[in-house]
């Protein structure tokens, strides 16, 4: 049985929605898609530390459009791991474990591997939406989630997808 190792934040959790909605709560303004891609979150949104440090910050994200159901599916076909740098910062260890028990519940306490480089992680497929995760990982395939960030960015490395479905599409 093949093993996939899938990225949390930005892949499961909407990461970007959540930053969206503090930041217009503090600057007036919603920020758009278009305007921010290809730029880091670092330089999009001035407060970020601030909100990634707020309690309650992951563990109140949305969940992406499908993937409740596609993980559910492809629990079933490959042995699955929900991968998180979740190290730098501590208090979201509790918080991602919480919310993936609320919205994966399916996902067992063993499935779970927060870490702080992701270049230790050993699996067969890699889903991320960030390269220095992808272009480290020694697997077979590696697949590349869109979001702002990375909207840009192509470096010929990794199988792009836009959202869950297609995800299903590649691997179901």
């Amino acid at each position: 049985m093949k093993r996939i190792a899938l990225d949390m934040d930005g892949v499961l959790a909407d990461v970007y929605e959540q930053l969206f909605e503090m930041d217009e709560k503090d600057f007036g303004r919603r920020k758009t898609w278009d305007e921010i891609a290809g730029k880091m979150e670092n330089d999009t949104f001035p407060m970020i530390r601030e909100y990634l440090y707020q309690e309650g910050f992951f563990r109140t994200m949305r969940v992406i459009k499908d993937s409740q159901e596609i993980v559910a599916q492809l629990n079933k076909k490959y042995e699955l791991y929900i991968v998180s740098a979740a190290m730098e910062f501590p208090s979201s260890l509790l918080e991602k474990q919480a919310w993936l028990n609320e919205h994966f519940p399916f996902i067992t306490w063993r499935q779970m591997v927060f870490c702080g480089s992701k270049q230790i992680i050993h699996a067969d497929i890699m889903i991320d939406d960030h390269f220095k995760n992808l272009d480290f990982f020694t697997g077979d395939t590696t697949i590349l989630f869109t979001q702002p960030h990375n909207a840009l960015a192509d470096n010929g490395k990794h199988q792009r997808v836009h959202n869950w479905r297609e995800i299903a599409g590649l691997l179901l």
